[in-house]
């Protein structure tokens, strides 16, 4: 089945290629800062986001599948998304290497001449090991933090901070393969 994904993201991109997907990329243009999290929780926010990436093109393909994603790191109930700046990217590195925290990824699926609308969301933590002084200034330096929820993709060294995870390894990277091919099983079939 062909679909549109709603993502700039070369990690859900990459994901779904390795899994042998054939979809087209239309970026959504939700702009993520206006869209408030307050009072809701880490789930609530990133299903909202995918929902709206999701919604959004699907507005201007209505006769195709279209999917959305979110990412969010929860640290202790506080919603992290993208580092803003260099020391924003700091501070978010020095909470989420400091303890477990969880990696929240919300997929929605919306056909709008289908009158299809889902949205689900997966869960996982994420045990790091402590980051050295050296090693956040090194990630800071790096700027591979740029344009990921909690400022560090696994996928791109970082899974060395990483002594274990509960769940999806996918996930974290982005994208919850293994909830997707289950949505899109029950979307087709």
């Amino acid at each position: 089945m062909n679909f549109i994904l709603a993502s700039a993201s070369p990690r859900r991109r990459a994901l779904l290629t390795q899994a042998g997907y054939k979809f087209d990329i239309v970026v959504s243009n939700i702009d993520e800062a206006q869209i408030s999290a307050d009072g809701l929780t880490a789930i609530e926010y990133s299903c909202k986001l995918a929902l709206a990436k999701a919604e959004e093109v699907a507005q201007r393909f209505p006769d195709k599948l279209v999917v959305g994603a979110d990412t969010v790191a929860d640290f202790n109930g506080e919603i992290i998304g993208k580092a803003e700046s260099a020391q924003h990217a700091e501070e978010i590195t020095r909470k989420l290497f400091s303890q477990p925290h969880r990696i929240v990824s919300a997929i929605a699926m919306i056909k709008k001449n289908a009158n299809l609308q889902t949205v689900e969301y997966d869960i996982t933590t994420v045990y790091p090991i402590k980051m050295s002084e050296q090693e956040i200034a090194e990630h800071i330096a790096s700027e591979t933090w740029k344009d990921k929820a909690g400022a560090y993709a696994i996928q791109e060294g970082h899974d060395k901070f990483i002594e274990k995870l509960e769940g999806s390894e996918t996930n974290v990277v982005g994208l919850s393969m293994e909830l997707f091919d289950r949505m899109i099983m029950n979307v087709c079939y």
